[in-house]
């Protein structure tokens, strides 16, 4: 060896400090669970509130959501006794409030699948805690948005088969071509595959509450609904082969539900809908919402049934994130949706653009691009970022605009076609407010179902992280 010359040892021990001072010198990360936890305080921490005292609140909100869902079920009566001509529908705004609602909803059911699937294939343990209340909140949005494609139809008992691929007895199939079918094959299969992944995951825990049951009819419910789970060697290495199949069966339905939804606009001629932009920008988007959605439901549930060792800021911190990232894509959608109008040199489109600026929905043009493009850019500041006020009220700004974004879409597109003779304003009447927030009502009435007679959170995904917070907690403070 040259005189001077280090040793590989040398070197390697070199590397090995330099290494150890850089992970020194970065910022702890937030923990994913409260100190002092171990596996039997997580079971009971969780567990407890699915067998503790129902707080009264529960019952409030319960009763509040119940009575909205009410009536959505009088305004869905009524429509079918009098037909859709009680909705703002006229010539040319042909789809309003239903199809708005729909695209609406599937989007805030997107985040639940991404969280436990796309989030478990990267191998993110920030999602243990958020995963399962995600899954139920992506079950119920589904069956909400299922409701306006059917009722949108007038007379379901009449047309809702045409859209199935029933024995053609009648010589005449469904037209295959039309996007409302493909959204029929993907919804169905997206809620499907996603009941299944929930229904998988909740196996394990709902063994451990039938164990824990102390009511017998409980224990029996529980334990049917358990399939039998005794935590075998075997029971584990089933589970897990079928719960990583099901992942891997869900991340593309996250990619492909949204853009088939998108494909109901874009495979249209009508300036405002023809743009290729629209499949990805409309993923984003539904993303976008979804973890709106997670996050309007997990701060208020952390603080209410006292989990914020569970449902910690790091978790809230990481979605405020995802939050950011999915709306810069958002903008730039809206971005390009503008350059590409006068790039193409297409009068109408660049007519379609102008109209949504200057024309008489430019206010809401100007709240979507005020709430999905410029209040998320709050969160680019970490203090902002890990307050749960700070991130509840995004969520809300969010929410809304991205439901002005579809009313956007679909409206402004629309109403001023290529015949000025026909140009007409649309509107929402009574009943689309009706159907609208009472499926608000529907959505939470199940959520707070849901809360009640399931574990929220995973226990055993949460035990699987309580030796890593053990770890952090033994580890050396400073350097040495």
């Amino acid at each position: 060896m040259a005189f001077g010359e280090q040793s590989p040892v040398g070197k390697g021990a070199r590397a090995q400090a330099s290494k150890t001072q850089a992970q020194m010198a970065k910022p702890p990360e937030l923990p994913l669970v409260g100190a002092g936890h171990d596996n039997k305080s997580v079971t009971e921490e969780i567990s407890g509130v699915v067998f503790g005292k129902t707080p009264l609140w529960w019952f409030g909100a319960l009763a509040v959501s119940g009575a909205v869902m009410v009536m959505m079920l009088y305004a869905i009566i009524y429509l079918l006794f009098t037909g859709t001509g009680v909705w703002g529908l006229n010539i040319p705004v042909g789809w309003g409030f239903a199809i708005i609602n729909f695209v609406w909803w599937i989007g805030i059911g997107h985040a639940g699948t991404l969280i436990s699937a796309i989030l478990l294939l990267l191998n993110q343990s920030w999602r243990t805690s958020i995963n399962r209340f995600a899954e139920a909140m992506t079950l119920f949005a589904v069956a909400c948005a299922g409701l306006f494609p059917i009722l949108h139809t007038g007379r379901p008992w009449l047309a809702v088969y045409w859209l199935l691929p029933y024995p053609n007895t009648m010589g005449l199939w469904p037209q295959f071509r039309s996007p409302l079918i493909w959204d029929v094959f993907a919804v169905s299969t997206y809620f499907t595959i996603s009941l299944l992944f929930w229904y998988v995951g909740l196996v394990p825990d709902l063994a451990a509450m039938r164990d824990r049951a102390k009511n017998r009819l409980a224990a029996k419910v529980y334990g049917v609904f358990s399939l039998g789970w005794r935590g075998s060697a075997a029971h584990w290495h089933n589970y897990e082969s079928l719960y990583l199949l099901l992942a891997g069966i869900s991340t593309p339905l996250v990619l492909s539900v949204h853009t088939v939804v998108s494909f109901d606009f874009s495979v249209g001629q009508l300036p405002g809908w023809h743009a290729t932009i629209f499949p990805p920008y409309f993923v984003a988007g539904a993303i976008y919402a979804g973890f709106a959605m997670v996050l309007l439901l997990a701060i208020p549930l952390r603080v209410m049934f006292k989990l914020q060792d569970f449902i910690t800021l790091r978790h809230l911190e990481n979605m405020g994130k995802v939050t950011l990232a999915t709306g810069m894509i958002v903008a730039y959608g809206y971005l390009v949706e503008v350059f590409m109008a006068f790039y193409s040199g297409n009068q109408y489109e660049a007519f379609m653009i102008l109209n949504r600026i200057t024309g008489p929905y430019q206010v809401q043009w100007w709240l979507l691009l005020l709430c999905n493009a410029l209040a998320p850019q709050v969160l680019w500041v970490k203090s902002w970022r890990r307050s749960p006020l700070v991130l509840f009220l995004v969520s809300i700004v969010v929410s809304i605009g991205m439901w002005l974004e579809r009313f956007i879409i679909v409206v402004t597109s629309l109403h001023r076609d290529f015949l000025p003779s026909s140009w007409g304003m649309y509107a929402g009447t009574k009943w689309d407010w009706a159907l609208y927030i009472g499926t608000m009502g529907m959505f939470l009435t199940l959520f707070f179902l849901f809360i009640r007679f399931v574990p929220m959170i995973s226990i055993f995904e949460m035990r699987t992280i309580v030796p890593d917070r053990k770890n952090l907690d033994e580890a050396p403070k400073g350097g040495a």
